[in-house]
């Protein structure tokens, strides 16, 4: 997963720390006999601290994944998540201040050369370093905190996918769970109480996943805050084919009209493919508004609507998994 490589972003403190702690090392190791080598431990001992906080700082910066070639899916879930902006002014603070410390040595160590005292010199440089790391203390725990949410972020797959929608208790859950080789793996996302549910299956040398999606395609959109609606948008990126499931016995809790409502918001919603499925056959036989018909107690009619979907999916998609 893009996010899970992150390591752990250091404070101000601990780079500080480190940094001046090396820094005596690199002193220690001098013999100081005559000026020229005073210059040269106290040379080495501004450029080794700024070296490893420079490179720290720069290196922290890298191990963030490009919020510019990311997939769409991911970036909308960062964006809900942490702020993809502001997650882009933190990166730019802390690269700034790794490429400003390695001017600020080169700049004091230029003055060594002609100082009095080089010792005065390199304490201004470090007092100067010292402020500038301190200064970007804030970026540093904004993109911990960051890492560490965007590290729990479940990983959804980029081969052909299948959405799954409606109401609650119409069989969404039940579908997934037939037609999944595994028990679906539960996804918690900060933005659903329940997390989506995604299960796996193969056909045809070709695996695919099919998410259930409580908590998000299972009420009306305008009951959504902005985060749910942003993260329904991040859906919209891995869906290839969506099933809508209805529920014409109403046995779910909520009236067909209603089912029929959220059906029509989902479809302006959603450009993709979709297959509208009247589950509980077990309990009404037919429906005039479904394209299909099954049961998910029994399984009647649960293989069917599953090849249906599958034949909707683009070629080309398919095509990028047995590619791999």
């Amino acid at each position: 997963m893009i996010f899970e490589k992150i390591p752990t972003v250091p404070t101000s403190e601990e780079l500080l720390n480190k940094s001046y702690k090396r820094a005596a090392r690199a002193k220690h190791g001098k013999r100081i006999l005559d000026r020229a080598s005073k210059i040269k431990a106290e040379e080495s001992m501004l450029l080794t601290a700024a070296h490893i906080l420079s490179d720290n700082l720069i290196n922290i910066v890298r191990k963030f994944p490009s919020f510019d070639t990311m997939p769409p899916f991911y970036l909308e879930l960062a964006d809900v998540i942490v702020g993809v902006e502001e997650m882009k002014m933190n990166l730019s603070s802390v690269q700034w201040a790794g490429t400003k410390i390695n001017e600020i040595a080169r700049k004091y160590v230029g003055m060594m050369r002609s100082a009095d005292d080089v010792k005065v010199v390199r304490k201004a440089a470090f007092g100067r370093i010292s402020s500038i790391v301190d200064s970007v203390d804030g970026n540093l725990r904004f993109m911990n905190d960051a890492r560490n949410k965007l590290r729990k972020l479940p990983e959804i797959g980029e081969g052909p996918t299948i959405v799954v929608a409606g109401y609650p208790n119409v069989g969404k859950s039940s579908f997934v769970a037939l037609v999944s080789t595994a028990r679906p793996e539960i996804a918690s996302y900060p933005f659903t109480t329940k997390g989506l549910a995604v299960g796996h299956f193969e056909k045809k040398r070709v695996r695919y996943q099919i998410i259930d999606t409580p908590g998000l395609l299972d009420r009306p959109l305008e009951e959504r805050n902005e985060i749910e609606l942003q993260a329904i948008s991040a859906l919209k990126h891995v869906g290839d084919v969506m099933l809508f499931i209805i529920d014409p016995s109403e046995t779910c809790g909520y009236t067909l009209d209603k089912q029929m409502h959220l059906l029509e918001e989902i479809k302006k919603e959603f450009g993709i493919p979709m297959i509208v499925a009247a589950n509980k056959t077990d309990i009404l036989k037919n429906s005039e508004k479904a394209d299909m018909s099954m049961s998910t107690l029994t399984g009647d009619g649960v293989e069917a609507v599953l090849d249906r979907l599958l034949d909707m999916i683009p070629p080309q998609d398919l095509n990028i998994i047995n590619n791999h």
